[in-house]
């Protein structure tokens, strides 16, 4: 089942300092990454442009492999405190010596221009030619077809790879208008939702088409962001994975950790 969540970014509201935001943005990516998240979207629910900027750069920095981060992260205000941030350690991470590359070894890189012609950079000894249809700055994934000396190689979907291979980050508009080309099953995660059964587990792992998980806000829920619209929204659920909780509220990286680990119960 391919999992999706859709987080406002309006989230970080409820931390003070860039450096406690940092800390709960790495929470949210660790969560993503332990449980195979596929893409986190993230919806306009009111927040500053700067932690809309400080939650876009931190998501995408954690998910880019070790190596690529120099070429693509200057260095910027929003990385402050990058020293805090747990690395993800997923598969596409960890990446073999260049002596090591063989057949079917499988490596992101990033497209650079050098002396007018397109090269990849995958971190081995030297960029290796580039003939596709990306631009300089643009990330790739390839399966390598030969290791040395001749290194040829194949761009790869993320998708068409058996071990994880980390998630996407993409900004949207308001909710509502997300949700309109969203044509696959919704969970909206809501203490007024229905408490969630083992059957309601057991339907999603088997589903074979695109979940998305939608979260409100720190001031706000699913129902007074959605409003009337939120009965209007086909294939949607609203569902409560924290029945009789003791706490006045659950905070957004409490409920992301807590809302993928039941639906991964067997």
């Amino acid at each position: 089942m391919r999992t999706s969540i859709a987080i406002p970014d309006s989230c970080l509201n409820d931390e003070s300092t860039n450096l406690d935001k940092s800390r709960k943005i790495a929470i949210i990516a660790r969560a993503c990454a332990i449980f195979g998240i596929d893409v986190i979207y993230i919806y306009e629910d009111g927040g500053t442009e700067d932690d809309e900027s400080l939650l876009l750069t931190i998501l995408r920095y954690m998910d880019t492999p070790q190596f690529l981060r120099r070429r693509l992260f200057p260095k910027m205000n929003e990385l402050k405190y990058a020293g805090v941030l747990h690395p993800l350690k997923i598969p596409s991470h960890r990446i073999e010596e260049g002596s090591d590359v063989k057949k079917g070894s499988i490596r992101d890189g990033i497209i650079i221009k050098s002396r007018g012609r397109l090269y990849a950079d995958f971190g081995l000894d030297m960029p290796l030619p580039y003939k596709g249809r990306l631009g300089p700055g643009k990330r790739i994934t390839a399966r390598f077809a030969t290791g040395q000396p001749e290194y040829r190689y194949n761009e790869v979907a993320k998708h068409d790879i058996s071990s994880y291979w980390g998630y996407a980050v993409k900004k949207r508009g308001p909710l509502s208008r997300m949700l309109e080309s969203w044509n696959d099953a919704i969970i909206f995660t809501s203490r007024k939702g229905r408490p969630i059964t083992p059957e309601h587990i057991r339907n999603y792992q088997s589903m074979t088409t695109p979940l998305l998980l939608v979260y409100g806000s720190t001031d706000r829920g699913i129902h007074e962001i959605l409003g009337r619209n939120l009965n209007k929204i086909a294939g949607a659920r609203t569902l409560n994975f924290f029945p009789g909780q003791a706490t006045e509220t659950v905070r957004l990286e409490e409920a992301v950790m807590g809302t993928l680990a039941i639906l991964n119960l067997p």
